[in-house]
C-alpha cells in the first residue's frame, strides 16, 4: 500500500538522519566567533594534553571547524602558557605537552615518577646520532665510520625501542638494508623534523663521526684497493 511505503520511506530517512544529528560539533555556527575560538583553543589542548605521543594536524582538524586555523589557535595556547610550566612543543610532525627545561631539576628532586625515557648505553646513543645523520646508512657504513664493527645487538636495541627501522636497500653490492629514523625518535629527543638536529660539525670535532673514512671506504669498493692501501 502506498501508506506503508511511505512510512517505510520515513523510517530510513530518520535512521539514515539520526547518526548525523548525533556527530561531534565541529563548526559551533551557534556560538559567537570569540567563544567558538575559545572552545576550539579548548579542544585542541584537551586532546594534545590527553595524548600520549605527540598530535598531528590532521588529528586535530577533527575537533574544529573548516576555517579554524591551527597554527593560529597554537600560538593562542602556547601565548597562554607563558607563565606556567609546561608549553605545547613542535615534536614529530605534530605537537606535544612538554614540561619546560628550567623545571627539570625540581622534578627529579621531587622524586615524582615521570615517563620513561629510553635508556641507552654510550655505544647505541652514538650509533643513533650517526644514523639520524646519515640516514639511510648501512651497517657496514657505520663500521667504517667508528673504524670497528657495529653489532647487530646494538641494531637490534635500537630497532626494539622502535628509534629506528628497515630503510631502504642499498645499492653497494649485496644490497643490504639501510637504517633510518622514526617518529619516535623526533618525539624522544624533541626534534619537529631531522633539520632540528644539532650540527654534524662538533660531532666530527669530537672525533666520535668519520665522514672522510666512509667516502674513502666508498671510493675503494668502486675503484678497487690503491697499492697504497694494499701496503697498509
Amino acid at each position: 500500500m502506498p501508506g506503508s511505503d511511505i512510512a517505510k520511506t520515513e523510517g530510513r530517512k530518520k535512521k539514515s538522519t539520526g547518526p548525523d544529528k548525533a556527530l561531534f560539533d565541529r563548526e559551533l555556527a551557534s556560538l559567537t566567533p570569540a567563544l567558538r575560538w575559545r572552545e576550539w583553543m579548548n579542544r585542541v589542548e584537551a586532546v594534545i594534553f590527553a595524548s600520549a605521543t605527540p598530535v598531528d594536524r590532521a588529528t586535530l582538524a577533527r575537533v574544529v571547524g573548516q576555517e579554524c586555523n591551527i597554527d593560529l589557535i597554537i600560538d593562542d595556547i602556547r601565548d597562554e602558557l607563558r607563565g606556567r610550566p609546561f608549553d605545547l612543543v613542535a615534536v614529530a610532525g605534530g605537537w606535544h605537552h612538554r614540561t619546560k627545561s628550567a623545571y627539570a631539576p625540581a622534578i627529579r628532586a621531587s622524586g615524582t615518577t615521570t615517563q620513561p625515557m629510553v635508556g641507552f648505553n654510550q655505544q647505541e646513543a652514538i650509533v643513533l646520532i650517526a644514523i639520524g645523520y646519515y640516514q639511510p646508512v648501512t651497517r657496514g657504513e657505520l663500521s667504517t665510520m667508528f673504524g670497528k664493527e657495529v653489532s647487530r645487538d646494538t641494531i637490534a636495541g635500537l630497532r626494539q625501542a622502535k628509534l629506528i627501522t628497515s630503510g631502504p636497500r642499498s645499492p653497494t653490492p649485496g644490497a643490504p638494508y639501510t637504517y633510518v629514523t622514526t617518529p619516535v625518535f623526533l618525539s624522544t629527543f624533541g626534534f619537529d623534523t631531522l633539520r632540528d638536529l644539532p650540527d654534524i660539525e662538533m660531532l666530527e670535532d669530537s672525533g666520535l663521526l668519520n665522514r672522510k673514512r666512509v667516502a674513502d671506504d666508498t671510493n675503494m669498493m668502486e675503484t678497487g684497493p690503491s697499492e697504497d692501501d694494499e701496503d697498509d
